[in-house]
C-alpha cells in the first residue's frame, strides 16, 4: 500500500478548503447546523489536554478499501504531537518537526499561523467558519450512542472535494468521525476510536529529541 501521511493528509484536506470568503449570492447555512458546530467548538476549547486514538480508511468509488492506518494525537493548548505508522509530527506552538522514520529524516519548519496553517486543534473546533455552507441531517444511532450529522459543502467549488460529513456524539459534543468525499469517487473516513481529556501531558512530548534517533538527518527549513 502506498504510504499515507495520515494526519498530514487530513490537515491539507481541510486547509485546501479553508480560508475562502463566501461569494455573494450563495445560499446560507442551516442555523441548527451552526449551533451544533459552535457547541462542538466551545466544548473542545474547554479541555486543557486531549489524547485521541484515531483511524483513517481510504475507499475508492466502488467502496473498496484502498488502505487504512491508525495513530494517536496529543494536544495541549496550541501544542500537538501526531504518532502514526512510520511518521511522527511534533509542534511546540512555534516549530513543527515532521519525522519520516523509514528515511531516518526530520524536517523542521516554523509554524506560521498567518499563512493559514491548520492544526489538529482546529479540526476539532471552528475550522468551518467562512469556509463551508452546512446543513444538519437526521441523527443516527450506533450501539447505545446517538450521533448528530452535519454535512458541509466547500464554498470554493474548484476544489477536488465536494462534501464533508461529520458525526458528532450528541452527549459529549465531540466530532467522532469525518468523511471527505472527492469528486473522483474516493472517500476518506477519519474516525476517533477513543479520547481522554484533561490528563497531564508534559511539554517535552511536543518537542522532537534528535538524541532518540541516532544518525537522523535534520533538514532545517526555518
Amino acid at each position: 500500500m502506498k504510504k499515507i501521511p495520515i494526519f498530514s493528509f487530513i490537515l491539507l484536506t481541510i486547509s485546501s478548503l479553508c480560508f475562502a470568503q463566501v461569494p455573494k449570492g450563495m445560499g446560507k447555512s442551516d442555523p441548527e447546523a451552526k449551533k451544533i458546530l459552535d457547541e462542538v467548538s466551545t466544548k473542545f476549547k474547554s479541555y486543557k489536554t486531549v489524547k485521541a486514538n484515531f483511524a483513517l480508511k481510504v475507499e475508492n468509488s466502488s467502496g473498496k478499501t484502498q488502505g487504512s492506518k491508525s495513530g494517536v494525537v496529543y494536544m495541549k493548548g496550541m501544542k500537538y504531537k501526531v504518532d502514526i505508522t512510520g511518521q511522527e509530527i511534533f509542534c511546540d506552538s512555534k516549530n513543527v518537526w515532521t519525522l519520516d522514520k523509514s528515511a531516518n529524516e526530520v524536517q523542521v519548519s516554523k509554524l506560521d499561523e498567518s499563512a493559514g496553517n491548520i492544526t489538529p486543534q482546529k479540526l476539532f473546533s471552528n475550522f468551518y467558519d467562512n469556509d463551508f455552507l452546512y446543513v444538519s441531517n437526521d441523527d443516527i444511532k450506533k450501539g447505545n450512542k446517538v450521533y448528530q450529522v452535519v454535512e458541509l459543502t466547500p464554498v470554493d467549488k474548484s476544489k477536488p472535494f465536494f462534501k464533508v460529513q461529520v458525526e458528532i456524539d450528541k452527549l459529549t459534543k465531540t466530532i467522532m468521525a469525518t468523511r471527505v468525499f472527492e469528486k473522483n469517487g474516493n472517500r476518506y473516513t477519519y474516525t476517533i476510536n477513543s479520547m481522554t481529556t484533561n490528563t497531564p501531558i508534559g511539554d517535552e512530548t511536543f518537542v522532537f529529541d534528535a538524541k532518540k534517533y541516532p544518525g537522523i538527518e535534520v533538514i532545517d527549513l526555518r
